[in-house]
């Protein structure tokens, strides 16, 4: 009499190729998450890029005089997340989703770079290098939690994981 099935052998067999697929597909898979959330992180700071833009338009070209950030939502300082909310849609537009606590502490999940503050579009430079708005970092994450480490909105309102700014000549 001969049955239909799997023996014991053949069963054991299957079982370790799909512990194998999975091995090698969740790492694969966590990846490609990390990779969208700093995509999506981009396209937050994209949007804050175009809220300072508007900003500029209304406030002479002059850049707002922000504090870096601030620990809790209830301290009243002038933060990117106050100031600029009046041009973005909803306080959103401040969380990286890749943050998991910064935001839901401060309101942001975003530093804004000091060095920057009430100065004209055109008087803008950040470690003595002037007039290269693609190196002037405005905004960047508030940790490092991209495979790619931390998302920098820059003065040209472009979006990178990239430094391209130095402190060497």
């Amino acid at each position: 009499m001969k049955r239909n099935g799997f023996t014991l052998t053949e069963l054991l067999v299957v079982i370790a190729i799909i512990a194998t697929l999975a091995g090698i597909a969740f790492p694969v898979s966590r990846s490609f998450i990390g990779k969208s959330r700093q995509a999506a992180c981009l396209t937050q700071l994209r949007s804050i890029g175009i809220g300072m833009q508007e900003y500029l338009q209304e406030n002479n070209q002059t850049m707002p005089l922000l504090s870096p950030g601030r620990t809790s939502k209830t301290e009243d300082i002038p933060v990117l997340e106050t100031v600029l909310l009046p041009y973005l849609q909803s306080p959103e537009a401040f969380r990286c989703p890749a943050d998991k606590k910064q935001y839901d502490a401060s309101g942001s999940s975003y530093l804004w770079n000091p060095t920057q503050n009430g100065l004209h579009v055109t008087k803008l430079a950040f470690f003595g290098v002037n007039n290269r708005p693609e190196s002037i970092p405005l905004v960047f994450d508030k940790e490092s939690w991209h495979p790619r480490g931390v998302n920098f909105l820059y003065a040209d309102s472009s979006t990178s994981s990239e430094i391209r700014f130095s402190t060497g000549n």
